[in-house]
């Protein structure tokens, strides 16, 4: 006989009340598309890292976000590098303008802290949020989501609870990792993916995009399983890649989830509209509405044009082009 462990049982239960949710949830009238506009411009290539550079490096998740004096700042993980462990680290480029080519490098700008827990150069996916006039950075410690923040946008410190650690939450699966904070209302919604420490058989969904709330950026909700499954697992080549790099925009009363599948040539990328931020489908693709081939992709909104800023495909820096939410009806 097979007793289910505590990670199954909470899992599944996470699994029952998301379906739940999911098919009880009344689906909107219309819906907002996502479509690439013209031509993509190439915005960063592969940095040099010195000492840390290998012919294997790619740069991959990133973050972008203007900094006190206007410049747009662009944090990346480069994985693949010569650091030991899980050879990552974050570099930054720098531009004057979201619209400029061949952005500025500007060196390596974070390695792991293992003093403070962190897991050896286990460092993924920036993001960062202003809130008044503070910059506060999300990011994976390969374990857990953690925080830091800074007053210029550009030099970020860690932001470190009673234990001396910044890591504010993880789990309830694996790989905590790929945080993206939207702020609506007074509520802060942090999504980020996990997936299974093992592939299990018995485990029906082995990767999913989460969701935690809350008021003031330092008490988190429980976990909330947002989406997973559907077709969107036949586009990865592995079994904990079809959740990753989650990003929301928000769009009058619609949330849009843009939620990974696949890097490189095939890069791959799946989106979803709910009138829900805490419901796009578990296990289901009630809310998909389209498909880009794109990877890890962030959306930026500059005055009325939203642009999207994604990996190029052959995983040697970042790229940009305009993007236009599409209103149609649902089908």
């Amino acid at each position: 006989m097979r007793v289910a462990t505590g990670i199954q049982i909470s899992l599944g239960l996470l699994l029952v009340l998301s379906t739940i949710l999911s098919h009880g949830q009344r689906k909107s009238k219309c819906v907002y598309v996502p479509e690439i506009v013209g031509e993509w411009w190439n915005i960063t290539g592969n940095p040099d890292l010195g000492i840390y550079n290998s012919p294997k490096q790619q740069p991959v998740d990133f973050g972008v976000w203007q900094a006190t004096d206007d410049t747009w700042q662009l944090w990346s993980c480069i994985r693949g590098t010569k650091a030991g462990g899980y050879t990552r680290l974050f570099y930054r480029w720098e531009a004057k303008s979201l619209q400029d080519s061949n952005w500025m490098p500007k060196g390596i700008a974070m390695e792991a802290d293992t003093s403070l827990g962190e897991a050896k150069s286990g460092l993924q996916a920036p993001f960062v949020l202003k809130e008044n006039r503070t910059y506060y950075m999300f990011y994976g410690d390969w374990n857990r989501i953690c925080m830091a923040r800074s007053t210029d946008g550009k030099h970020f410190e860690r932001i470190l609870n009673s234990e001396q650690s910044p890591a504010i939450f993880s789990g309830p699966m694996a790989n905590t990792r790929d945080p993206m904070v939207l702020k609506t209302g007074k509520t802060f919604y942090c999504y980020y993916s996990a997936h299974l420490q093992k592939n299990d058989p018995a485990i029906q969904i082995k990767a999913a995009v989460f969701c935690r709330k809350s008021k003031d950026l330092k008490a988190w909700s429980e976990p909330v399983m947002v989406s997973s499954g559907g077709t969107a697992v036949k586009h990865t080549g592995w079994y904990g890649g079809d959740a990753e790099c989650p990003f929301v925009v928000k769009i009058r009363k619609k949330y849009i989830l843009f939620r990974n599948q696949n890097y490189g040539k095939d890069n791959f990328n799946t989106q979803y509209s709910s009138l829900d931020p805490l419901n796009f489908g578990v296990g289901n693709d009630l809310f998909k509405v389209s498909e880009l081939s794109v990877a890890a992709p962030e959306i930026i909104k500059i005055k009325n044009q939203y642009y999207i800023i994604a990996l190029k495909p052959e995983l040697n820096g970042m790229r940009v082009a305009k993007l236009k939410f599409v209103k149609r009806r649902s089908g």
